[in-house]
């Protein structure tokens, strides 16, 4: 026991001093790859070392290319930070290292699991007999969901993919927007469905009615699938929920929404209304990890017919201690896996109804300040509507956008990502962490400006 509580106050210590520099840290990391490899040595020992050893050489080494995804102001990708609650609950999984798959096993994590369900179902809106499954991200929270439709449209069809697999079965056909993120098309290639036929969408990554109903009506009776989305990457922009939830019911499609980052919008009185009618989907992806601000990894899989999730991810093994009640393995691809729902949890507990909408309205709010900002600089343009947490600008021509973007890098007081929508070289802002104050907002527009100034 000294030897662990030494390591673990190492690791405490060393842990305290990374969030309290985060403020005023730079955020990139400032060594390499092979500067790292130096100092921790590359070649593996002939014998044991202390924990307590071991774990100051791992902080000690790697904090010099760590970068400061949980700080304020980093906006580069959709990631979100770790609420405090959530963040001692993580640690407490860890201690704890809970294997959650059982419900009669791991009574605990069952119990927590069971309540941080039925609190995201009512936050969210969604259904409340709805099953939720917390898996290791939203790729695998949007693979859990499409393979409960992938099977339930193929059993409509009169094929069990269960049983049979794909091989001379029915092709499934599957629409998606023009502008679906890569993460859809990824879990269509693990579950053997291929790529989506793409369906024309506005200039903001709005899936077109029109052009879906045309798309349904083409499919005819094939097993059909439809994936929607809550939250353009680019533009943050929610797709037409009724108009297209409607029209894919009448085809008999089922209907998938990739909620990543824009699901959250429905726990705020004040976003709300950009979730009108997804309710009526048959299965939601989501990530607790990005707007939630829980630590890694915790994705959610959100099916409305337990059985038919049950169905697509449940399994029999004759030394397994399963509950006629269901089991959480019945509702994730994983068996060996950490206790997910704890940090959950903690992070709603902690901030309660409020907290979660304040939390959705801050983000918002920070994403129009930086659009305000960088409207006004000469050259600068918003491309987006900015309805969400998401923010894309360019600054005149694809060649001084990159520069900007490679100027504010190394200046190091934010980290903002480029990217491509519209044929177009873009600064992306993703605003997605709780710690984010308007003083990092000040503080981050202050450097485009100069980034700009310097372009």
């Amino acid at each position: 026991m000294d030897e662990r509580e030494t390591a673990l106050g190492q690791a405490y210590e060393h842990a305290l001093r990374w969030l309290a520099a985060l403020p005023e840290r730079r955020v990139p990391a400032r060594a390499s790859v092979e500067e790292i490899v130096r100092a921790l040595g590359a070649a593996l020992p002939d014998g044991p070392g202390t924990p307590a050893e071991v774990v100051d050489l791992l902080a000690t080494a790697c904090e010099p290319g760590l970068v400061a995804f949980p700080g304020g102001r980093f906006y580069g990708f959709v990631v979100g930070g770790t609420e405090p609650a959530a963040l001692a609950a993580d640690w407490l999984v860890s201690a704890w290292d809970q294997n959650c798959v059982m419900r009669s096993v791991t009574p605990a994590h069952t119990a927590v699991e069971d309540i941080a369900g039925a609190w995201l179902l009512d936050l969210l809106g969604l259904p409340g007999e709805s099953a939720v499954g917390f898996t290791t991200g939203a790729t695998m929270a949007n693979f859990t969901c499409l393979a409960a439709g992938r099977d339930a449209v193929l059993g409509r069809a009169g094929r069990n993919s269960a049983r049979d697999g794909l091989a001379g079965g029915p092709a499934v056909h599957v629409l998606a927007g023009a502008d679906r993120h890569m993460a859809v098309d990824l879990a269509l290639r693990y579950l053997g469905l291929g790529l989506p036929e793409p369906v024309a969408a506005d200039g903001q990554g709005r899936i077109e009615p029109e052009a879906l109903r045309q798309s349904l009506a083409a499919s005819g009776s094939r097993p059909t699938i439809v994936i929607l989305q809550a939250g353009d990457i680019h533009s943050g922009a929610f797709d037409p929920f009724p108009e297209t939830i409607r029209a894919s019911r009448e085809a008999g499609a089922w209907v998938h929404v990739d909620g990543a980052f824009g699901l959250w919008a429905a726990a705020s009185p004040a976003y709300a209304h950009l979730t009108t009618g997804c309710a009526d989907a048959d299965s939601w992806a989501t990530d607790a990890h990005k707007t939630l601000n829980v630590p890694y990894d915790c994705g959610l899989a959100i099916v409305r017919d337990p059985a038919v999730l049950r169905a697509a991810m449940g399994l029999h093994g004759d030394y397994l201690i399963l509950d006629e009640r269901g089991d959480p393995s019945d509702k994730v691809p994983e068996l060996s896996r950490r206790g997910r729902a704890f940090t959950v949890w903690a992070a709603l507990r902690s901030l309660g109804r409020s907290g979660v909408a304040g939390l959705v309205e801050r983000l918002c709010g920070h994403a129009c300040a930086f659009a305000a900002g960088i409207a006004a600089i000469d050259g600068a343009r918003v491309l987006n509507e900015v309805v969400f947490t998401q923010v894309c600008a360019d600054f005149g021509d694809d060649a001084r956008s990159d520069r900007v973007i490679a100027r504010l890098l190394e200046d190091g007081t934010t980290w903002i990502s480029g990217s491509v929508w519209h044929g177009r070289r873009v600064m992306r802002i993703s605003v997605s962490n709780w710690s984010t104050t308007g003083e990092d907002v000040s503080r981050t527009l202050a450097a485009i400006r100069h980034a700009a100034a310097g372009a």
